[in-house]
């Protein structure tokens, strides 16, 4: 039974993860307190006039981009028997952002290329289901405004993808 056990092609890791960290800077700032929605690892993050953070939205702009945020182990200190808990971070937890590195990332729309542009939903498209706000994607469409840019003003690109060998 070749290949029923262990599987064809590798992982690159999970969402949220640091692929390379020689030169990352990642830093850390409370996710804001009055935020609704809890920001998934590996989801872009804009940085609030408070100096917290919060999950990159409908509303937020590429000046407000302020990193991604990065998959932790994160100590609980109660256990309530909810999982989400510890796959995001939730209103006023401390909240780690990668602003300079490789991160790996979920791509919702589009095929990855190596080099290619990085863009970030910012509108529904009832012709493209898979466009979630605030999820990478790997083409352009009307309704994302901006190419995805890092802190520097280089663009962003795609290194490699789960497929690549």
């Amino acid at each position: 039974m070749p290949g029923s056990a262990i599987g064809k092609t590798l992982n690159y890791g999970y969402a949220g993860n640091v692929s390379r960290s020689s030169d990352a800077i990642i830093e850390s700032r409370p996710v804001r307190l009055t935020d609704t929605t809890p920001v998934n690892f590996g989801d872009p993050v804009v940085l609030n006039a408070d100096n917290t953070y919060s999950k990159f939205g409908a509303t937020s702009t590429a000046a407000q981009f302020a990193g991604i945020a990065v998959r932790e182990v994160k100590q609980h200190i109660v256990y309530s028997g909810a999982g989400a808990a510890s796959v995001a971070y939730q209103p006023g937890d401390p909240m780690d952002a990668l602003h300079r590195g490789s991160i790996t990332v979920v791509c919702n729309v589009g095929t990855p290329t190596a080099g290619g542009s990085v863009y970030i939903r910012i509108a529904t498209n009832a012709a493209i289901p898979a466009g979630v706000i605030g999820g990478f994607e790997a083409r352009p469409t009307a309704r994302i405004p901006f190419r995805f840019q890092t802190l520097n003003g280089k663009p962003a690109r795609w290194m490699r993808t789960r497929s690549q060998k």
